[in-house]
């Protein structure tokens, strides 16, 4: 009986959708992608040509896959964007569109003074921060910066119970 459960355990989870793209080569389909790793939770078009597919993971969003594909559809490369230097790379002028086309949907967003918005987005690190950037009504980036992430502060309150 439990290796009849453990090989219909195995099967489910062969049919799940990976995590991340692990072994993905270069000159898969789209299809091969999706198969992979899911439906896409963003499509953006390329300058170049061809899509960038969005595959945003994670209970707390602190990764998020980009796998572009040239104009026949085929995979060119991938990335997880959610890093420092990828954070870096956000100045002041950026439009909305290309913000979302660098990183993704961001993990929060909410509403400041004179009708801007944060969006934020974590990611792995060491220090219980997140990256913030401020969009203007007009769909700019104001400015960028790093910031304490408010999870941390309700696990802190909570260990101090």
């Amino acid at each position: 009986m439990s290796t009849r459960i453990c090989v219909l355990a195995a099967a489910a989870l062969a049919g799940c959708a990976g995590y991340g793209p692990g072994q993905l080569p270069t000159g898969a389909t789209a299809r091969q992608v999706q198969d992979q790793m899911g439906p896409p939770t963003g499509r953006y078009p390329r300058p170049e040509g061809g899509e960038r597919l969005e595959f945003a993971r994670g209970p707390f969003g602190k990764h998020t896959f980009m796998v572009d594909l040239d104009a026949t559809g085929k995979v060119e490369r991938w990335d997880q964007v959610l890093r420092e230097d990828v954070f870096n790379q956000i100045t002041p002028g950026m439009t909305a569109d290309e913000l979302r086309y660098k990183l993704g949907r961001p993990v929060h967003q909410f509403g400041i003074w004179r009708g801007a918005t944060v969006w934020a987005w974590r990611y792995e690190t060491p220090f219980c921060q997140w990256f913030m950037v401020t969009v203007e009504p007009s769909r700019v980036v104001r400015d960028s910066g790093y910031g304490p992430d408010p999870i941390c502060e309700v696990n802190e309150k909570d260990e101090l119970r």
